[in-house]
């Protein structure tokens, strides 16, 4: 993970309180590039502790603002239809059709040492992925990605 600090120039008018206040820095390097195949254009695929198991073939879509789950992780998970609690809104897949949602439910994604409470739509349809990760998972967790290093990065507590 690459942390840096934010300089800024002491010129007198910069508050004690917005000295501390200043958060670290994260971003990507040519380093971070190191053990990708370049150039590609890969969607970002992710694996992530969800409901307290490893799951993998998770996309991160910088473009989406509601996380998704699907059928085979929603079985894997052993979860069951009353554990879904209502959801209206119909959803557009990426091939523009609507999807109508099973419902959603609320489950802890653990990455390192952080806990995220996410709220997944789940859907009856076919996908080459287990769930998708949005906007809003990437921004709880304070994190930005990238597809060109294949990576998120996020800023450790502590």
């Amino acid at each position: 993970m690459s942390v840096a600090r934010l300089s800024t120039e002491n010129d007198g008018r910069e508050s004690k309180r917005a000295k501390g206040m200043a958060s670290p820095l994260l971003g990507f390097s040519d380093e971070d590039k190191i053990g990708t195949i370049q150039s590609h254009d890969d969607a970002l695929v992710v694996t992530l502790r969800i409901g307290g198991y490893d799951i993998k073939r998770i996309l991160v879509d910088q473009g989406s603002t509601v996380e998704v789950m699907y059928p085979d992780l929603f079985k894997g998970l052993k979860l069951r239809p009353e554990d879904l609690t209502g959801y209206d809104s119909p959803l557009v897949s990426f091939e523009g059709k609507t999807v109508i949602s099973r419902g959603q439910i609320r489950l802890p994604i653990q990455t390192g040492s952080n806990i995220v409470e996410v709220d997944f739509i789940v859907v009856d349809a076919y996908s080459p992925y287990t769930a998708i990760v949005t906007r809003p998972w990437l921004h709880a967790l304070g994190a930005v990605s990238s597809t060109l290093p294949q990576r998120v990065k996020y800023p450790l507590e502590g």
